[in-house]
């Protein structure tokens, strides 16, 4: 199944919800102890713990993993902040027998420590002792554990309240994650999740916002079937810039046919022709004088890419608008997009829901300009993009944000530093119109193309260029093929539609 990613509001209500159910606060609490406990002893030796406990639930949570250590024979020390404030954290702290002292604003002498001292909902900066251990703890050369999210980091954004917050090396979280798991500054700040499972269920909001995992789009990966021919496997066009431009398209187009497109065209200027043709096998070569062949190439295609060093300015518009007119889906991205810094509206005119818009930030921001860093956060800023281009918004980075525009969206967590190499976003639009040409939903297609993108990037690692990419993707595509084979029970279907 699809993994939510919930705001603090979302997971509040989760737990409401759950307790209106019948599930006592205390037991949530005694489950959620558990699980950190359980994260600790399978990660760690035996070692003296220091738990930092605060006044609320978050606390408590600690007190739960305090007694349940102890009971394993691990040394614990606890460490209050505050008394406890609410009824359930005043229970699990009076059921602790162990060792007990105030907190102080240098760490004690410990092997590992964990936060416990507030959750996500944490919605003030940190102050007095708290913040200056927080300052203290990033000294520290031993592990840090965080029950939630590290103390000071908003569950909403990832980004510190105020001038500083803890880290941890490991964040053991409840449910679902939060935004603050997965947005860059929070996961610097959370070092490796762990999402345990405390009895809440879920909520089956299908306009939700979702890891981007293989479970969100796997059921509409397009397989080749047992009949396939290279038509049905569908037709991509890509667009090459002039004679000094074309390496770009062509990273595109040989993406789109790894990923499976059945046949992929790259669209050159006259004056591109013999350079393109000197560097391409499998992907064929058509020209194009003027926006009539654009337009007459993109009635008989399912997708085209247009972007990659096409070149910024009116001819790239005028291109863009031919093949708007057109049957094809559109991939936008590069200059393409700065082409239309100037007038972003009418941009938007030209397209449909089932164009994808691929910004890096600085894209981002001439097409949309001041709604990144007017925005709380990235999901927020690409859901609304995607509500004001009609079109599915694809904003790049090492959390890539996927949304569409009736709301649904997704976070990648796989991203990988081995792609910020030029050319890597032009075998990522191509994969993206690879998948798309083969019949995959817009929304789901720029999500599998991301995914595929990272995992490609993070199979091959130092020494990465943007030409290794698209030879990484059959590895990829091959691990994911037995997921589609358990789905189907083995079977190949036949395609029964025309050709």
């Amino acid at each position: 199944m699809p993994r939510e990613i919930m705001t603090v509001a979302e997971m509040t209500a989760a737990d409401r919800a759950a307790v209106a159910r019948g599930i006592s606060i205390d037991t949530l609490m005694e489950r959620a102890g558990i699980a950190v406990a359980e994260a600790v002893r399978v990660r760690f030796s035996h070692r003296p713990v220091v738990i930092w406990c605060g006044p609320g639930d978050n606390g408590g949570d600690g007190y739960v993993a305090a007694r349940h250590l102890r009971r394993k024979g691990w040394s614990v020390r606890v460490e209050a902040s505050a008394r406890p404030v609410t009824e359930a954290a005043r229970r699990a702290a009076a059921r602790w027998k162990g060792e007990t002292g105030p907190l102080s604003a240098e760490p004690t002498r410990a092997d590992l420590y964990i936060d416990a001292l507030f959750g996500a909902g944490l919605s003030r900066p940190l102050e007095g002792d708290v913040a200056r251990l927080a300052r203290a703890s990033g000294l520290l050369t031993k592990p840090v554990i965080a029950i939630d999210i590290p103390s000071g980091v908003s569950g909403d954004t990832g980004r510190a309240l105020g001038e500083t917050a803890f880290r941890a090396d490991l964040t053991v979280t409840f449910h679902r994650r939060k935004l603050a798991h997965c947005l860059m500054e929070g996961r610097a700040a959370c070092g490796e999740v762990i999402v345990a499972d405390i009895g809440l269920g879920g909520s089956g909001d299908i306009f939700g916002l979702y890891e981007n995992t293989p479970e969100l789009w796997q059921s509409g990966f397009p397989w080749p079937v047992l009949d396939a021919h290279k038509y049905r496997r569908g037709r991509l066009k890509v667009v090459s810039g002039d004679a000094w431009n074309t390496g770009a398209a062509r990273l595109a187009a040989r993406a789109g046919l790894r990923i499976g497109a059945g046949v992929v065209t790259l669209l050159s200027p006259p004056s591109a022709l013999a350079v393109n043709a000197a560097h391409l096998e499998a992907v064929m070569l058509a020209p194009f004088e003027g926006e009539a062949d654009l337009h007459a190439a993109g009635e008989a295609a399912d997708a085209v890419v247009i972007g990659p060093a096409s070149g910024v300015g009116d001819m790239t518009m005028r291109n863009l608008f031919a093949l708007a007119r057109t049957g094809a889906a559109l991939v936008v991205d590069a200059d393409a997009l700065t082409s239309f810094r100037h007038d972003p509206g009418a941009l938007f005119s030209a397209l449909d829901r089932d164009d994808v818009l691929t910004p890096h930030p600085g894209e981002f921001e001439r097409v949309f300009p001041g709604l990144l860093g007017g925005s709380v956060e990235r999901v927020a800023a690409a859901r609304e993009a995607a509500r004001r281009a009609g079109a599915v918004v694809l904003l790049k980075g090492p959390d890539t944000v996927v949304a569409a525009p009736d709301g649904r969206a997704a976070v990648s967590l796989n991203g990988s530093p081995w792609l910020a190499t030029a050319g890597s976003g032009d075998v990522l639009a191509g994969f993206i119109g690879g998948l798309i040409a083969q019949g995959m939903e817009s929304y789901e297609a720029a999500c599998a193309g991301a995914w595929i993108h990272a995992e490609c990037g993070g199979a091959h690692g130092p020494g990465l260029i943007s030409e290794d990419l698209p030879g990484l993707a059959p590895a990829v595509l091959a691990r994911l093929l037995p997921r589609h084979r358990d789905q189907t029970r083995g079977g190949l279907a036949l395609d029964r539609r025309t050709p």
